[in-house]
């Protein structure tokens, strides 16, 4: 995801808290690991339905399961070298009004990405995904000054990415890129184990990096990948030549 000239910023803008976990931490780990900024930032904890374990405990609160959630979250981003930050907005439903955007448009501003990953604009199982899609589709172009020349601060526009969802078939994910994560999938495990509210998906997680892995052997010819994590370009590239 980078041309190798400069380390660069990376941002992923999950609904939940632990979204960038599952779908984009050994992508993170990678850029990290050459000395790129990693800022991961959830729009909500998922404190209604993204931490299932938790209420399972009696007398449990809402208060509390966002405590933990966030707990969570800030060591599972320690672990692959990145700076977690939620902005608490609810979640199921998540609901983006101004101000929150606006939010979203300052920290783009701030840590000036390179490339954003983000959700599908589709998914039939998951409401608040879809939002969070169009929030950051939109405050990116905001950010950016939507191509034009704007009478507020504008970074260059980052590339954008949507990281794999749980159905991809249902979400209308293609997968055109792949990102060997075989030297850092032991800092990828370890940020899922951190996710103790969610522990049912780590296995998943870890088996699907193992087929993309697969994937990524064919495409490349490259033997030595062994976990892969597979994302969709959302705008075209410009190069000087192919």
């Amino acid at each position: 995801m980078s041309d190798g000239a400069k380390p660069g910023s990376i941002l992923v803008v999950g609904a939940h808290a632990a979204d960038f976990v599952w779908r984009a931490a050994g992508a993170v780990a990678v850029a990290t690991a050459r000395g790129a900024r990693a800022t991961v930032v959830a729009l909500s904890y998922g404190e209604r339905g993204e931490a299932g374990d938790l209420w399972k405990q009696p007398n449990q609160t809402v208060e509390n399961v966002k405590r933990i959630r966030h707990e969570q979250a800030v060591q599972a981003a320690e672990a692959i070298g990145a700076e977690f930050r939620c902005l608490d907005l609810g979640d199921y439903p998540l609901e983006v009004d101004r101000a929150a955007l606006e939010q979203l448009v300052a920290l783009i501003h701030e840590v000036e990405p390179d490339v954003i990953l983000t959700h599908t604009a589709e998914d039939p199982f998951n409401p608040d995904h879809p939002v969070a899609h169009e929030a950051v589709k939109k405050a990116r172009m905001l950010a950016s000054g939507a191509g034009v020349q704007s009478g507020f601060k504008t970074i260059k526009p980052p590339v954008l990415y949507a990281f794999e969802p749980h159905q991809p078939e249902l979400c209308g994910f293609m997968p055109n890129t792949f990102v060997d994560i075989t030297p850092v999938f032991e800092q990828k495990k370890r940020a899922m184990e951190a996710i103790a509210s969610q522990t049912y998906l780590q296995k998943y997680y870890a088996e699907l990096a193992e087929r993309r892995g697969n994937h990524a052997r064919r495409v490349s010819g490259n033997s030595t990948i062994r976990y892969a994590e597979a994302f969709q370009r959302l705008l075209p590239a410009v190069v000087s030549e192919l």
